[in-house]
C-alpha cells in the first residue's frame, strides 16, 4: 500500500474511531482492532495519535481524551466534536460533486471505478438538494474510453453532441486526431465529415458515442483549406458601448477611432456563433467582412424584430430606431 493511500486510509478510520468507541464502550483494542480490519498494534498507535488531537489552543481540556491504558478497555472520556460521525454541509456536498466530475473528465491514470463509486454515494447522500443545482450525469468514462479505442485503433467516431451554438443535439462522423486537457475541460479534436473540417468538441457536451469502423483515408483526405481549426476571419465595427467585447472574446483590434469606436479581426469557424454573437451586442456592431455573411446575417436580425409580439410602428422613434439597429447588425 502507498504512503498517501495509507496515509488517506488512516484519516478515514481516525475519524470514525472516535464515534464508534464511544457507542461501544469499554471494548477492547483487540476487539477495536478486529472492527477495523486493522493489527491491535495499529490501533494502539491511533488511539496514541488521537489523544494529542484537538481543537486549537491544544491546551488539556481541548485535546481528545481517551483512557485505554488502565483496565485494558477503550472508555472515551471527551471526545471534543467527534462524538458523532462526520458530516459535511449542502454546500460542502456540491463542491465535492463538482471537483469530482470536473475529475473524471481528465484524462489519466484515475481509479474511475472509485470516481464513479464516490460520486453515486455523494449524489445519494445530498438526494434531497434542490436538484437544479445538480451537474446533468454525462456519461464521461464512456466517452473517454471510446475515444482512446478510436485513437488507438483508428477509427470512426459517431457523436451526438450539444453544441452551444445551435442550442440543438447534431448528430457527427468524426475521425479523431488528439485528445487534451485546457483550462480543466477535456476535448477532443477531429476531422468532422458533418461539416467538412476540424473542429473541437467538448467532452462533456457529447451526449452519446459509438466507435464505427477502420478509416481507410485518414489524415491524407484532411487537406490545407480544411486542416486549420479556424475556418474564417471576420471584421467587426464595435462602438464604444461594447469595446468590453474585445476582452470576452478572441478579437484582435485593428484600427481605432477618435470616438473611441474600433475595428477589430475575429477568428470564427462557426458562422452561427458569429451571427448570435454581432446580434447580441443589440445594434452597437457592424458586420464589415465577409459580405457573403452581411446578407444571412440581416435576415435573421430582421426575423427576430418580426417575431416581436408587439412591433413598433416603422414611422415611430422606436421603429425607426429599429430599422437602423437591424442595417447596422
Amino acid at each position: 500500500m502507498s504512503t498517501s493511500t495509507s496515509s488517506i486510509a488512516r484519516l478515514s478510520r481516525l475519524l470514525a474511531l472516535v464515534p464508534w468507541l464511544t457507542v461501544n464502550d469499554g471494548v477492547t483494542v483487540s476487539e477495536a482492532a478486529s472492527h477495523f480490519d486493522v493489527s491491535p498494534a495499529q490501533l494502539e498507535k491511533d488511539l496514541w495519535l488521537l489523544i494529542v488531537c484537538g481543537l486549537p489552543g491544544y491546551g488539556p481540556d481541548q485535546l481528545v481524551d481517551i483512557d485505554f491504558w488502565d483496565d485494558g478497555r477503550i472508555h472515551v472520556i471527551d471526545p471534543q466534536t467527534l462524538r458523532k460521525p462526520l458530516r459535511i454541509a449542502p454546500a460542502e456536498a456540491m463542491s465535492l460533486l463538482v471537483a469530482l466530475r470536473l475529475l473524471a473528465q481528465v484524462p489519466g491514470s484515475h481509479d474511475r471505478a472509485a470516481l464513479v463509486s464516490a460520486t453515486n454515494r455523494l449524489q445519494h447522500a445530498v438526494g434531497d438538494v434542490d436538484a437544479s443545482v445538480l451537474l446533468d450525469d454525462v456519461k464521461v468514462d464512456e466517452v473517454l474510453s471510446n475515444v482512446t479505442i478510436a485513437l488507438q485503433q483508428n477509427r470512426l467516431l459517431h457523436l451526438r453532441y450539444g453544441g452551444v451554438a445551435g442550442d440543438t443535439v447534431t448528430e457527427r462522423d468524426v475521425e479523431p486526431l488528439r485528445m487534451e486537457a485546457t483550462d480543466g475541460r477535456t476535448y477532443l479534436e477531429g476531422f468532422c465529415r458533418t461539416a467538412g473540417a476540424v473542429r473541437t468538441f467538448r467532452i462533456d457536451r457529447i451526449v452519446d458515442i459509438k466507435v464505427g469502423d477502420v478509416i481507410t483515408a485518414t489524415n491524407a483526405q484532411i487537406d490545407e483549406t480544411t486542416a486549420p481549426s479556424v475556418a474564417f476571419r471576420a471584421k467587426i465595427m464595435l462602438r464604444p458601448q461594447v469595446r468590453w467585447a474585445l476582452d470576452v472574446h478572441p478579437m484582435r483590434v485593428d484600427k481605432e477611432y477618435p470616438d473611441g469606436s474600433v475595428t477589430a479581426s475575429v477568428s470564427a469557424h462557426d458562422r452561427a456563433w458569429l451571427v448570435r454573437l454581432i446580434m447580441s451586442l443589440r445594434g452597437y456592431a457592424e458586420l464589415v467582412e465577409p459580405a457573403d455573411l452581411r446578407h444571412l446575417l440581416s435576415t435573421q436580425a430582421a426575423a427576430a424584430l418580426a417575431a416581436y409580439d408587439d412591433p413598433m410602428p416603422a414611422g415611430s422613434p422606436d421603429g425607426q430606431d429599429r430599422e437602423v439597429e437591424a442595417c447596422q447588425i
